[in-house]
This record gives C-alpha cells, structure tokens and sequence, in this order.
C-alpha cells in the first residue's frame, strides 16, 4: 500500500491535480462565455475556442502520462472509466473533486475532515458545478431547436436544478437527442450525488444518537450506584 502511495502515478497527481482543476474551472468560464455571449465579435469566439483547445490539450496530455506511467494500457482504459468519460467531455471534470481534495491534503498537514463532511462538501460543490456545466451544455443545444421548451440560460438552470433533484417537472424538457443525452447523464450524477448525501446524513444521525444513548447510560450508571 505504501508503494501504491508512494508510485510514480501518485506524484503524478499530487502535482498535477490542482493545476488541473483550476484548468478546467478556466475551460468552464470561457465556455460559458462562447455559450452565453451571443454578441460575441468573431475575433474573441475564435480566441475562446483557442483556449478551449489549448486546455483539453492539457487534458489530454494528463490522460497519456498517467495511461503510460500505469504501464498497464487497455487495462488503466477499463479501470478508469471516468478519467477517459471526462477526457471526452471535459465539462465533467469537476467528478474529479475527491482526487483534488486529496492532492490538498497530501500538501498540507491538516486535520481531514470527517467522512459525512467531505461527503456532503464533495456533493454540493460537485452538484453546483455538474448542474452549471449541464445548464451551458443542454442551453446550447437546445436553445435555437425547433419546438424547444429551454429558451434561455434561466430555462435550463430550472431543468437542471429538477432533474438534478429527480424531481423532473414535464413543462421544461430537451427535445434534441444531444440535450436528451446530458438529461440522461444528470439523471444519473443526480440519483448518485443524493443518495451519497442521505446516505452520509442518515448515517451521522445514527452515530449521533448513539452517542447520545451511551451518555445517557454513563451518566445514569453512577447515579444508580
């Protein structure tokens, strides 16, 4: 396990994880700007889709070194699946949040917060970030479609936010196939990132009731005697 920590993969990543993030929040914002800016003149839509390439470049890059460090190919192919799922939409990089916090914990010597706290913070932030590259993502491909209920940017953050929640009001929906395959993957990243946070909540609220009877018997144990 020590060797596992301590391998070529993991430095890798403890150096490369949050320059990575901070990358892909870069490629979130200017996408969000090529999306969102329909006034946009033609020199800074092609400097946006610059940049945009530059970083998935970088992207790609990270996938190869960490692919060839492994020495395993097709095998680091299959077992992860998600690093080559967001290669190929780097808008899902912010899935990535646990492999970022950890890199700031091996960083730094501070106290690691609590299971049910880094859940709940992993889910939040990650549903915050999933939701707004979901909005930008179905907004552009549904927006201009004929018979399109998603409009406008505030069309899709409302679809998103019901879809994310699995409550799914019918009156806003995407009607293309593309906007009807990021409906599936939210679908999906929503039932996940809810589950985690019942299932963390219902489990501290277990723990804490528990010590809450064991308080109760220590203190009515020496008072019986």
């Amino acid at each position: 396990m020590h060797a596992d920590q301590d391998g070529p993969v993991r430095r890798w990543e403890r150096r490369s994880e949050i320059p990575l993030f901070a990358a892909s929040l870069l490629f979130l914002a200017v996408y969000a700007v090529r999306v969102l800016v329909h006034g946009l003149p033609a020199g800074w839509r092609n400097a946006c889709l610059v940049v945009i390439v530059v970083l998935w470049s970088l992207f790609a890059a990270d996938y190869l070194v960490r692919w060839r460090l492994t020495g395993r190919w097709l095998g680091f192919v299959r077992t992860h699946w998600l690093d080559t799922l967001v290669l190929l939409m780097p808008l899902l990089r912010p899935l990535r949040m646990v492999r970022v916090y950890t890199a700031m914990q091996s960083r730094r010597d501070q106290p690691r917060l609590s299971l049910h706290a880094r859940v709940i913070t992993y889910a939040g932030l990650t549903s915050v970030l999933l939701g707004f590259a979901g909005a930008l993502a179905v907004y552009q491909q549904e927006h201009a479609a004929p018979g399109a209920t998603i409009r406008t940017f505030g069309d899709a953050v409302w679809w998103v936010c019901s879809t994310l929640t699995t409550v799914g009001y019918g009156d806003v929906a995407p009607v293309t196939w593309g906007g009807r395959t990021i409906a599936v993957g939210l679908m999906a990243g929503g039932l996940a990132l809810l589950g985690a946070v019942t299932g963390s909540f219902s489990s501290w609220l277990v723990q804490a009731f528990r010590r809450e009877d064991e308080n109760d018997e220590d203190a009515a144990g020496p008072a019986a005697g």
